[in-house]
């Protein structure tokens, strides 16, 4: 599941997706599966935080102060807490064919946005 997370490093590939299809191939359940490529997210955004903390940390300190980081840290780990209990209870019920249709009808549209320069 870690190796097929690297396909979403070509653009517009999503990485939960990726994710989700790696453990439905090792076997796991598509709530598990979800749940896990959540969990994994999880720690490649916690990751990528501390590297930017590390490296930025001071700046973003002194520009922004302490409690608007430390309020935006707790209400995002609330809404991806909230977000993954959300789409495991939704996938208890359904599949993920809405979510693939959804990014077969963006592709195109974003594809002829990039080719006529509009973004």
């Amino acid at each position: 599941i870690g190796f097929i997370q690297c396909i979403a490093m070509w653009p517009g590939v999503s990485r939960s997706l990726v994710t989700i299809v790696g453990g439905l191939v090792v076997g796991l359940s598509l709530p598990a599966a979800v749940e896990f490529s959540f969990l994994l997210g999880l720690v490649t955004l916690t990751a990528a935080t501390a590297h930017d903390a590390i490296r930025h940390g001071d700046i973003m300190l002194e520009t922004y102060h302490a409690l608007p980081l430390a309020l935006g840290l707790l209400s995002a780990l609330l809404a991806a807490a909230l977000s993954v209990k959300w789409m495991v209870a939704y996938l208890n019920r359904h599949s993920l064919a809405l979510f693939g249709y959804y990014r077969l009808i963006l592709a195109p549209l974003v594809a002829a946005l990039v080719f006529y320069r509009i973004i």
